[in-house]
C-alpha cells in the first residue's frame, strides 16, 4: 500500500506546478455561490491532476474536492481535496494561495499536506509523526497572551456583518491581525508559529482537514469557536498555538 504522506506529497508538487503554469495566463474566472467566491480553470486543472494520482494509487478510497464534488469509494478511506484555497488571491497574482490535501482512514486523520507553490513552502503532517516544513520539523510558537499574539482570520465580503464584530473584538486586544484568504495556509503558518491564533466561520472540510492536522501535530490546539470539540463537518474553527485558546475563545464569546 502507497504511503499516503508521500501520495500526497507527490499529488501536491504535482498540482503546484500546474498552478504556477497558469498564474500568468489569461484567466477565465467565474463566481460561484457568494460574490467574490471564484473559480478559475486552473482549480479544475490542479484538482484533476490531484484525483488522477489519488485514484490511481486508492482505487477503493473516497475523494472528496471542492471543485468535483465527492466520488465515493468502496473503502474506508477519503481524501480531502482543496486544490486552490486562495482563489481570489490566485487572480490577483497576490502569492498566498496553496494546495491541501488530507488523507483520513475510518473518521480519522492521518496525513495532511498544505503546498504553498510560489513560496515553495511544502508543509506535511502524519498522525502521531510531528508536522515539518520541507526537512524542517515545525512547533506551535510560544506566546502567552493575546495581547502579545499576531492572529489571522477569513471571511468573504459578503460576510462582513456578521464577522465585523469578531474582527473588532480581536483588533481591540491583539497585537496584530491579518486576514490573507487562504484558510488552509492559516493553519500551516499557525502550525509553524507566525500565527499564535486564528479563527473563521462557515468553512469546508477541504478548507481545514490538512490544516488542522498540521496544527495538532506542532503541538497546537483546535475547537470550534465556542470551544467545544472541533468537527470537519462544524460551522467555525479555532486553532492556536495552545497557550492563548481559552483567551482566543473568550475573546470571542460575543
Amino acid at each position: 500500500m502507497a504511503d499516503p504522506i508521500q501520495s500526497a506529497l507527490a499529488a501536491a508538487r504535482e498540482a503546484g506546478a500546474v498552478l504556477l503554469e497558469h498564474l500568468h495566463r489569461p484567466l477565465h474566472i467565474q463566481e460561484k455561490s457568494h460574490r467574490a467566491d471564484l473559480v478559475t480553470e486552473a482549480d479544475k486543472a490542479s484538482e484533476a491532476v490531484i484525483v488522477a494520482r489519488l485514484h490511481a494509487e486508492y482505487p477503493a478510497a473516497t475523494i472528496l474536492g471542492e471543485e468535483g464534488g465527492e466520488r465515493k469509494g468502496t473503502s474506508q478511506e477519503r481524501w480531502i481535496v482543496d486544490p486552490l484555497d486562495g482563489t481570489t488571491n490566485f487572480a490577483h497574482g497576490y502569492p498566498l494561495f496553496c494546495i491541501s490535501i488530507a488523507y483520513e482512514r475510518d473518521g480519522e486523520l492521518l496525513a495532511g499536506v498544505v503546498y504553498a507553490p510560489i513560496m515553495n513552502e511544502l508543509f506535511a503532517a502524519g498522525r502521531g509523526a510531528g508536522v515539518r516544513l520541507d526537512d524542517k520539523p515545525l512547533h506551535v510558537s510560544t506566546i502567552p497572551s493575546i495581547e502579545d499574539a499576531m492572529l489571522c482570520t477569513g471571511f468573504k465580503p459578503s460576510d462582513y456583518e456578521t464577522n465585523a464584530p469578531y474582527f473588532a473584538q480581536a483588533s481591540r486586544r491583539a497585537q496584530a491581525v491579518r486576514r490573507d484568504g487562504a484558510a488552509a495556509l492559516d493553519l500551516a503558518y499557525t502550525a509553524m508559529g507566525r500565527f499564535d491564533g486564528f479563527w473563521e466561520f462557515d468553512l469546508a472540510p477541504w478548507d481545514t482537514a490538512a490544516g488542522v492536522l498540521l496544527v495538532r501535530e506542532a503541538g497546537g490546539r483546535v475547537s470550534a469557536i465556542d470551544g467545544s470539540p472541533f468537527a470537519l463537518s462544524g460551522k467555525s474553527i479555532a486553532a492556536s498555538n495552545g497557550y492563548v485558546h481559552d483567551e482566543l475563545v473568550s475573546l470571542l464569546a460575543l
